[in-house]
């Protein structure tokens, strides 16, 4: 007899689903708790705010637009970020779900 039966499959591909989740859960966890606020952003953003300052003591009014420029990109990149780690989350939210109703599925039908 074969160890590969239908139910076996099942069981297996509802186990790699939950385990499929739950690192894409994490994943998305680990994205927005080090890049959404990573340091490097943080460095950036106090040194862009002090290049603009900059320009306003000294009247220098192409450093002032493109300070805020770099501003505006850096809001933009946390965003994205924030939203990667997001959909992230929700997706291995979404996995893990679909895995638990398989299983409760399958223990249904063995029953």
């Amino acid at each position: 007899m074969s160890a590969v039966t239908p139910p076996n499959l099942l069981v297996v591909i509802t186990a790699s689903l939950f385990l499929l989740g739950t690192i894409t859960f994490s994943a998305g966890v680990l994205v927005l708790i080090f890049r959404a606020t990573s340091s490097d952003v943080k460095t950036l953003a106090v040194q862009t705010a002090r290049l603009a300052q900059k320009g306003l003591t000294e009247d220098i009014v192409g450093l002032v637009g493109n300070a805020s420029k770099l501003m505006e990109a850096m809001n933009q990149l946390v965003r994205t970020t924030a939203g990667v780690g997001v959909f992230l989350t929700m997706l291995g939210t979404l996995l893990m779900g679909i895995a638990c109703w398989l299983a409760i599925n399958i223990y249904q039908v063995s029953l």
